[in-house]
């Protein structure tokens, strides 16, 4: 595979392949901004893969009390499946379990679009029937009592098809921590994309893989081109000089946000340098037969 050099780091000369998912975002507000934040990162939780955890979902980012509609420090949440009934069990499943239980919290909609997925409609079941309907400025809540006041949550929130999911940078170094080092200075410039998300742990996988197993029944399995301490036994897709190799995943509420992602993680690697940084940036692909959208590294270069 032919390889571009940028700032001294070897960006293949390759692409992501990218898959239509369904897609929303929705608000959780809070007295303040620790527990809008507790709100949403424990209802997006177990959210890293559809694979085995139904959504992938993440934090798109803070906001501030008059970004917010009820004037509270919030958190913009994004969340993405495969299928729109599995989207909106997750949702419920999660704004009950992780938002209605959380001291002060409140729950908006935060995507507007003509197909809705219910989020209050179902949880104001937990009012055992003390529930209240609330119509204003042409949006629909339910007030819930509970134990600390009461839960504010819209009734619906908007749904997009054309969300992408798949997107990411396969980040090699000659270290653990140098090719870490690579990673956080990509997601500290990928996080300012409005509208993407990089689901895994901090942003980071390390358990690249690829789709089948020589174990029946196993969908995903370990990426062994891809794995250092493989090199010698199978057909390995690194140099002597890569020692780590993880991945950032990247998901959107469309197209661009991914693309935007992308160029900006890969500018701040190759910003980084191979000293401190990343050695070699690729992507991973199936040959294009996956998925219909094709982020080429070499058209994300800075």
């Amino acid at each position: 595979m032919r390889a571009i050099t940028a700032n001294g780091v070897r960006i293949d000369d390759s692409f992501a392949e990218a898959f239509p998912m369904r897609g929303t975002a929705i608000v959780l507000t809070a007295p303040n901004a620790k527990w809008a934040m507790q709100a949403a990162v424990t209802m997006t939780g177990f959210a890293t893969s559809v694979i085995g955890c139904g959504v992938e979902a993440g934090v798109d980012h803070e906001l501030s009390p008059d970004e917010t509609p009820d004037g509270r420090p919030g958190v913009r949440v994004l969340l993405f499946s495969m299928s729109t009934d599995m989207l909106g069990s997750q949702l419920v499943t999660r704004a009950g379990q992780c938002v209605l239980t959380s001291p002060g919290s409140a729950c908006f909609a935060d995507f507007d679009a003509p197909d809705r997925i219910p989020i209050g409609d179902q949880l104001r079941y937990f009012g055992d029937g003390w529930q209240i309907s609330k119509k204003f400025l042409n949006r629909h809540f339910w007030r819930v009592p509970v134990m600390d006041g009461e839960f504010l949550c819209e009734g619906t929130t908007g749904l997009t098809k054309k969300a992408v999911g798949g997107g990411n940078l396969l980040v090699m170094g000659a270290t653990f921590e140098s090719t870490m080092n690579a990673c956080e200075h990509a997601l500290e410039a990928m996080k300012k994309i409005p509208g993407a998300i990089m689901p895994f742990p901090g942003g980071v996988v390390r358990s690249g893989s690829k789709v089948g197993s020589k174990y029946a029944g196993v969908p995903a399995s370990t990426n062994d081109a891809y794995c250092p301490t493989l090199r010698g036994v199978t057909k390995t897709a690194l140099e002597d000089d890569i020692g780590c190799v993880l991945e950032i995943v990247i998901d959107g509420l469309d197209e661009k946000a991914v693309s935007d992602a992308t160029r900006a993680g890969l500018g701040a690697i190759v910003a980084l340098g191979p000293k401190d940084g990343a050695l070699r940036v690729g992507a991973g692909n199936y040959g294009g037969k996956l998925g219909p959208f094709h982020f080429h590294l070499k058209d994300h270069l800075p």
